[in-house]
This record gives structure tokens, C-alpha cells and sequence, in this order.
């Protein structure tokens, strides 16, 4: 008997000990560093990730106005301090450790992406490239709107 409680208890804190780590709220999570977050995130599945992301929105959308704006600012700062040669240095080295089959490979499948891109931007009435365009920029968000002004609309995919 004594034995078999001793198993329970063993179960069920080993049941336990995964809830423990989906309890963490978004501000232990800010606290990790950047390689611990990714490793967190990485070790869930993809239905626990969405369902975090959720946890975080309603935390987020939980919180006073005055704290949102305030997180709002801390990300755009963290976005616009960002080093934004180091992506791209990043980007250049992992290419020049490509042989020339990767390399090769690499242009084909972006320029098979460019016309499939191309070839679904075609086949689009004027009013999906209006939803298309609308759904872009609200992906982009202001910033887009800054870099490419009020130009009127042309039928080539924006990139």
C-alpha cells in the first residue's frame, strides 16, 4: 500500500512538472535571454505554442491602457536599436558557407517562390489585390506606409 502511494505521488508531480513550466507569464519569459526563450519555445508543440500565445494575448489585453502603450514603446525601441547590418552579416556568412549545389538550389527555389508569387498576383481579380494590399499593409503597419508613401496602387506584387 505504502508503495503505491509513493507511485502516485511520483506520477503525479511528474504530471505536475510540465504545468509548472506552461504557468510562466510573459514577463518570466521576458526575463530569459534570448537563446533560453528560443529553446522554450522550440520545446513545445505547435498546439501548446498557439495556446501560450493566446495565455500571452489575454495578459497583455488584461492590462491597463497606460502599461500597454508602455510595453508598446519598449518593443518598438528594442525593434528600431536593433544592429541591422548583423542580420545581414548573418545572412552573407551563411551563404558563403554554402557550397555551389546549396547555393544553386537556393536561387531556384526563391526564383520558383518569385513566380509562383508572380503567377498568383496575376491570376487575382482587382479586388483580391485590393484585400491582398489592404492585408499588407496592415502586416507592415505604419512603417511600410513611411517608406513607400501614398503611390498609387499597380498591379505588380509588392515583395
Amino acid at each position: 500500500m505504502h508503495t503505491i502511494q509513493k507511485i502516485l505521488v511520483v506520477s503525479s508531480l511528474s504530471l505536475l512538472l510540465p504545468l509548472t513550466a506552461w504557468a510562466q507569464s510573459v514577463s518570466e519569459i521576458r526575463a530569459m535571454n534570448p537563446e533560453d526563450r528560443r529553446a522554450y519555445m522550440q520545446s513545445m508543440s505547435e498546439e501548446e505554442r498557439t495556446a501560450k500565445r493566446e495565455q500571452w494575448r489575454a495578459e497583455f489585453d488584461a492590462l491597463p491602457e497606460a502599461e500597454k502603450e508602455a510595453i508598446r514603446k519598449q518593443r518598438s525601441a528594442q525593434r528600431d536599436g536593433r544592429d541591422k547590418n548583423r542580420d545581414r552579416e548573418a545572412m552573407r556568412q551563411r551563404w558563403e558557407s554554402m557550397s555551389d549545389e546549396e547555393r544553386a538550389a537556393a536561387k531556384d527555389r526563391r526564383l520558383a517562390r518569385d513566380e509562383e508569387r508572380r503567377t498568383r498576383w496575376a491570376s487575382m481579380s482587382d479586388e483580391e489585390k485590393a484585400t491582398a494590399r489592404a492585408r499588407h499593409d496592415k502586416q507592415r503597419g505604419q512603417r511600410g506606409k513611411q517608406r513607400h508613401g501614398d503611390r498609387p496602387s499597380t498591379d505588380q506584387p509588392e515583395s
